[in-house]
């Protein structure tokens, strides 16, 4: 059984183990265990209950891990995405006075779409749309995107009214703290050490409790608590006319940042094929679409891959796995998830951090004496974290690879879905802007 099993994950094609892939799982869950109580604390805020969306946050996270490991064999886990939940939340409920419901119904009809465009091969043909020389130029922004966040989350960042940004408070125990978890897990990859994540992160957390910096409250959470959500979308109310804009929303962002993170985390573990497309894209986003489907079913806003499953890569997953151990470990989470609040944002930063350093590796990669590659890449690597979006990185980068591409003359009809793509994003910036 168990040889079976590695000659289906391809443990010898990937030069990999059982040991390698558990760890990485592991180191996964815990990069981004973070929101079976992010999530919660922003969806709570439209009604819905905190206990149901926190079980619901488990089991679509779950289920889309263990799909995506099981079926397209890739290191890549899932949940509901940060920024989806915030647009969910403030824009959709609060801001246009939707119910939760309603907003349900249009992640579920968004999800449905998805799975149409998946089985007929349009989302194929859009990833096939980026240009590969923009690959390194996506999985770098994301690495920097990344890192900023987990500065940020330290407190080693901080907001400034006057430059945006500015140096935060290090005498801070925290900021002090995750400033030791870089420096530990930089050590560990120095010597080389497999489990240097995951060793950091635990490392950091025992030092914060030690000098009483992490700080615990219980909670209990019941499966009977999904009732208060699940089967409550309403699909009539989200396919009336004035919920097409946001179901466009939920539909373009989440597949925009699954693109964007799909390349960077394939790139960065090697999976891209020499041709520089990537194997069985159509059950990697059956798996991303049918997870939405379940999450809105079930009472949570988008689902999408994350970007934290780079931390896996890192420790060396590989193979699918890697995602079903995650997914497993979510599951686990159901029953001990006060337990998996017990690790705080300073333990978890030190490895987006780590994580951010070895992703931006990849821009070396970018032909930079070659300006109608360098532009757009450069475009797509500042604008990922600067405008803390993967699809509007992203679109920056398109849009100026197709322009260049045409008025150098190296356009060619064998990539129209490259400029219809450009033409369709720069439509979406001029409605932003009329916005």
């Amino acid at each position: 059984m168990r040889t079976r099993l590695e000659r289906y994950f391809r443990f010898s094609e990937h030069h990999t183990s059982w040991r390698t892939e558990c760890l990485a799982g592991v180191t996964t869950f815990i990069a981004m265990a973070y929101i079976i109580f992010v999530n919660p604390s922003i969806l709570a805020q439209t009604g819905m209950s905190l206990a149901a969306v926190t079980t619901a946050t488990c089991l679509c996270a779950a289920f889309g891990s263990i799909v995506m490991g099981a079926l397209a064999n890739y290191p890549i886990a899932l949940a509901p995405g940060m920024g989806l939940n915030a647009y969910f939340t403030y824009t959709v409920v609060k801001g246009m006075g939707v119910p939760w419901q309603t907003a349900l119904g249009a992640v579920f009809i968004s999800g449905i779409i998805f799975l149409g465009l998946t089985f007929t091969g349009i989302r194929q043909l859009l990833l096939a749309a980026i240009p590969y020389q923009l690959h390194a130029a996506v999985s770098g922004g994301i690495g920097l995107f990344i890192a900023f966040i987990g500065l940020r989350n330290a407190g080693i960042i901080v907001p400034s009214a006057a430059t945006t940004v500015t140096l935060g408070n290090l005498r801070a125990p925290t900021a002090a703290l995750a400033i030791f978890g870089i420096l530990l897990i930089a050590l560990l990859q120095a010597f080389r050490v497999k489990a240097c994540m995951l060793i950091g992160v635990l490392g950091t957390m025992l030092l914060g409790i030690i000098l009483r910096q992490v700080h615990w409250t219980p909670q209990r959470f019941s499966l009977h608590a999904l009732a208060a959500t699940s089967m409550k979308l309403d699909i009539r109310g989200a396919l009336h006319l004035n919920a097409l804009e946001i179901i466009f929303v939920f539909l373009f962002v989440d597949l925009f940042d699954n693109l964007g993170t799909l390349v960077a985390v394939t790139d960065r573990a090697g999976l891209i094929a020499p041709d520089h497309s990537i194997p069985r894209l159509r059950d990697i986003f059956f798996a991303d679409a049918s997870s939405t489907v379940v999450g809105s079913l079930l009472g949570t806003s988008t689902v999408t891959s994350y970007i934290e499953s780079g931390a896996g890569v890192a420790v060396g997953g590989r193979t699918g796995v890697t995602a079903i151990v995650a997914g497993l470990l979510f599951l686990v989470a159901l029953f001990v998830a006060p337990l998996a609040g017990v690790i705080p944002a300073f333990a978890t930063s030190p490895a987006l951090v780590l994580v951010g350093v070895l992703m931006l590796g990849a821009v070396g990669k970018i032909e930079w004496d070659d300006p109608v590659v360098a532009v757009p890449s450069f475009l797509t690597l500042v604008s990922i974290p600067l405008t803390y979006s993967i699809a509007t990185g992203l679109s920056f980068g398109l849009i100026a690879f197709a322009v260049l591409q045409l008025l150098t003359g190296a356009g060619n009809r064998r990539n129209w879905m490259l400029y219809l793509l450009a033409v369709l994003f720069v439509l979406r910036f001029i409605y932003m802007a009329q916005g």
